[in-house]
This record gives C-alpha cells, structure tokens and sequence, in this order.
C-alpha cells in the first residue's frame, strides 16, 4: 500500500482535517501521480454536506486533479514518468458494457467508480479524491496535459471546463457576430 495524506471530511457536519490512509498500489494500468493542484468544485460542498445522499464518510473530496506521473504500471502505454497528467470524475467502469464501448462510461450499464465518495470494483474499497498528495488511477481514466498548459489553470477545466465545453461541442455550437443595432435572430 502507498501511505497519503490529505484532508478529509471524518463524517457529515464536520470541517476538513488532516487524514492520512491508504492508497492500491500501483497496478499493470495504473499510474501513480504526484497531485500538484485540486480545482474546487461545488459538488465538492454538495457531496461533503450529503446534499444528494449516500456520503461515505470520511470523505476526500476533490475531482479536478492534475499532477506529475510518479510511477506507471509495467503495461501501461500512454504515460510515462514526468508527464503532466489529470483526472476527473470517474476512475473506473465495467469497459465491457455497451456504454463503455463506446467511450460513453458516465453510462456504464454496470456502474462507474467515481474519483471520490464512491466504492472500487472490489465493492468495499472507498474512493478518496485530489484533496490529497497522491492518487492510483488507472491510465484509461488519466488524462495528459499539454506542455504549455500550466498545471494549475488546468485543474478546473476537469470540471467546470468540460461541463461547459462538452455541450457546445456536442452541439456544433459556432460564434456569432452581431453588428452595431442588430438583434438576436429568431
């Protein structure tokens, strides 16, 4: 096991605080990365107040989490030690569903694992979030950052960034110009 540390929330109503405890090691697809920035996101408050149910306490909040690759696993393909990499929400899925196939694992007909507040394949292992040194995240759910994007701007684009991207793309959204008295078209 890794030892980590970072600062969780022990149970409901109560303030972040120093928390140390365990991550998987590092696994044939799994990279290790060195967490530099957390972006906060206010699913973060929702989930540490239980606002939408099923909190798993303690929690360690954080889904917008960029790093340096510390270690990688003996298969893994895409990354290597020093890359500039990020995670978002979901850590894991079935990737053999219909869903998953098609690179659509929010849908995995069997259940996604998110980064945090979430339970591992395994089914007893909670998940803890970028609100830490440290994270174990399997290379098909890690994401490289471009050299000359810096670190911490890219954080909450893991996030808020892709919400809002996401939906213009997926819609061919295109820039409009209006000249000087013009009106909305209909």
């Amino acid at each position: 096991m890794i030892p980590a540390k970072g600062y969780a929330i022990p149970k409901k109503g109560e303030l972040l605080s120093p928390f140390t405890f365990q991550r998987r090691e590092v696994g044939p697809k799994d990279v290790l990365i060195d967490i530099h920035y957390c972006g906060i996101c206010h699913s973060d408050v929702h989930n540490v107040k239980d606002e939408w149910g099923k909190a798993i306490y303690p929690m360690v909040p954080g889904h917008e989490i960029v790093g340096i690759v510390e270690k990688v696993g003996d298969k893994v393909t895409q990354f290597k030690v020093g890359d500039k990499v990020g995670v978002g929400c979901l850590v894991d899925s079935c990737r053999a569903c219909t869903s998953c196939h098609q690179h659509l694992e929010q849908y995995c007909e069997k259940g996604y694992v998110l980064t945090y507040n979430s339970i591992e394949k395994d089914g007893k292992t909670p998940t803890f979030g970028g609100y830490s040194n440290c994270i174990v995240v399997d290379e098909a759910f890690t994401l490289k950052i471009p050299d000359n994007l810096p670190l911490a701007q890219a954080a909450p684009l893991l996030c808020a960034g892709i919400t809002t991207y996401s939906p213009l793309k997926f819609w061919k959204a295109r820039s409009y110009a209006f000249g000087k008295n013009q009106i909305c078209p209909q």
